[in-house]
């Protein structure tokens, strides 16, 4: 099951109170204060880890409890610090604080985003990185802490402080260095395997493709590239039609947009109009998303027609860079690795 986004509950453990306690020992009959502090709570901490690629996780456990401090001891012993927490996520996780502050206000944690108040805390890309979600609690002072010069017996201790907790979003974006978008059944699984060592599923029916997959491109002189396979979108895709947010995240992280079109127009389509409806999303989805560098992929340059239509698409968008392929029968995949080659080098310089 590949889960991309999910809701779940942080809670920080809690501190633990420092105590009332007096020495009492063999000759010590009225010993003073020895009342110890007590420990600090557990905090919960997200940590990107290359090795994970969804949210699956979360899926069926969406909480992460960190482990309450423990109260002092005599003597004027501190107790122990709760354990913190980790949870795992996946390089590209965008993470939101929603609106809903405690446990109480999050009885569903599976309710819809739609009039709930998100805000963007932290942007994990890097292996390694780090997130402290929740602060521990901080433990509460014993009365040791409390003897003064005029005051030898106090009866004063403070309790440890709750734990911070909160209902928070996780969104991964995948991060790829290309995207593909194009409609249903356009070739782009067909030609993700063809260009890399990825196994996407490949068939002749819409939505082959539930979720988005990273193929890795090999040039020459040891260098890579990693392509994104975004799973078909359709009109209306930028207000949620057929899971249109869920795929649209995925293409934010991309450097360049590889539209592929069908330009036989098998099954009725007709490139032009794909190219045009396909622009439209991207921009009602994101005003910023509509002005990252794209090109055009041609795709099923082997079926009758498509000569006819690239003609027509040329004299139409005369500016728009086009690689005609045929992912089916592999022509044209080195014209389009150059193209790749040299738009991922370009960007990364910049």
């Amino acid at each position: 099951m590949f889960i991309d986004h999910i809701r779940i509950l942080a809670k920080a453990g809690d501190g633990g109170d420092g105590v009332v306690s007096w020495r009492r020992e063999k000759f010590v009959p009225r010993g003073g204060p020895d009342g110890g502090d007590g420990g600090n709570g557990g905090e919960v901490v997200l940590v990107v880890d290359n090795s994970t690629d969804t949210l699956r996780q979360y899926h069926y456990d969406p909480k992460l409890i960190a482990e309450d401090g423990r109260p002092g001891g005599q003597h004027k012993k501190t107790g122990r610090s709760g354990k913190r927490i980790i949870g795992k996520v996946p390089p590209g996780t965008v993470v939101y604080r929603t609106d809903a502050a405690t446990v109480h206000e999050a009885v569903d944690l599976e309710r819809s985003e739609e009039g709930i108040d998100m805000d963007p805390i932290a942007d994990l890309v890097e292996e390694g990185q780090t997130l402290v979600l929740c602060q521990g609690g901080i433990g509460g002072l014993g009365n040791f802490k409390f003897r003064t010069a005029t005051n030898q017996t106090p009866t004063e201790h403070t309790l440890g402080t709750p734990g911070a907790q909160g209902i928070f979003y996780l969104e991964l974006r995948r991060i790829a260095d290309a995207g593909l978008v194009g409609f249903p059944n356009a070739g782009k699984s067909t030609l993700l395997g063809k260009l890399s060592a990825a196994k996407p599923k490949v068939g002749s029916y819409p939505f082959t493709t539930l979720q988005p997959m990273i193929g890795v491109v090999e040039f020459d002189g040891f260098r890579r590239c990693t392509v994104a396979d975004i799973p078909g979108l359709i009109e209306g895709a930028h207000e949620n039609r057929g899971l249109g947010h869920e795929f649209l995240r995925h293409i934010t992280r991309c450097r360049v947009l590889l539209f592929v079109l069908d330009m036989a127009g098998s099954e009725g389509r007709d490139p032009l109009s794909d190219l045009e409806i396909l622009r439209k999303e991207i921009k009602e989805y994101d005003e910023e998303l509509s002005r990252f560098p794209w090109k055009v992929v041609a795709n099923k340059m082997d079926l009758e027609g498509s000569a006819e239509h690239l003609a027509a698409f040329k004299l139409r968008f005369p500016k728009v860079e086009v690689i005609a392929i045929s992912a089916e029968q592999g022509t044209g995949l080195d014209d389009l690795k150059l193209v790749l080659d040299n738009e991922v080098s370009h960007r990364a310089k910049q």
